[in-house]
């Protein structure tokens, strides 16, 4: 073992302190991979700390239609949601890290999911499952269902379909997990709850005369501007 570490500590340059990113970036792969054959393995907090969030994602046990039900068939034993750390599914907000809103929004429906995501602690992230759910789906002309949830709150992940299978949702997981990995504590393109100013919560919807009042959240959500060729 000694000979062993005394071989690994050969291959460590003399790195000094400065301000490139990490001492983990700054080395090389391959030598990181020569380290590893030695039994010496490299990380930092960033990457531990990220490992850690992406592998223990609690989603919020509720679900509103059809898509619930994929939803549900994702986490038993043929498509195992657990293999990703998520098969805990909370029945407190208080207690998730992750809302899927999986089926119709409708108007009436609405502010109780605004009010649900309010309560959840950060960080937290949501998932949009099913073409309902992203832009109203089949009923989109219809006076009582919403047009996107993310009107009133931030969605990370968008799942098409009607409604879409459990791979797809394993998809979504492994595309929120690979975004968590992504995330830096630190500088401009740090996480949300990272951000002192940044809001936690959203404004809840209350029902209107014809409508919800508001119709959205203009700090989240901006209608496309529709460009006329001459």
């Amino acid at each position: 073992m000694g000979e062993r570490w005394s071989d690994a500590r050969k291959l460590v340059p003399a790195l000094q302190y400065s301000s490139a990113p990490s001492l983990h970036s700054a080395m090389d792969e391959g030598l990181r991979s020569e380290l590893s054959k030695q039994g010496v393995f490299t990380t930092t907090l960033e990457e531990l700390y990220n490992w850690g969030r992406k592998n223990s994602i609690w989603p919020l046990g509720f679900g509103l239609a059809c898509c619930a039900i994929e939803m549900i068939a994702a986490s038993m034993a043929r498509w195992d949601l657990a293999r990703f750390g998520a098969e805990v599914f909370r029945p407190s907000p208080r207690q998730a890290d992750l809302m899927i809103v999986a089926g119709t929004v409708t108007k009436k429906m609405a502010p109780q999911v605004v009010r649900l995501y309010n309560q959840m602690p950060e960080p937290k992230y949501v998932i949009a499952m099913g073409a309902c759910a992203i832009s109203g789906g089949p009923f989109k002309q219809g006076y009582n269902v919403l047009k996107g949830i993310d009107r009133y709150i931030p969605v990370d992940v968008h799942i098409p379909g009607c409604p879409p299978r459990p791979e797809a949702l394993l998809h979504a997981f492994m595309t929120l997990q690979q975004k968590i990995d992504e995330q830096a504590l630190t500088g401009p393109q740090r996480p949300r709850h990272l951000v002192a100013d940044a809001p936690s919560e959203f404004p809840v919807p209350e029902y209107g005369a014809h409508d919800l009042e508001p119709p959205s959240n203009p700090k989240i959500w901006q209608p496309h501007t529709l460009v006329r060729g001459e």
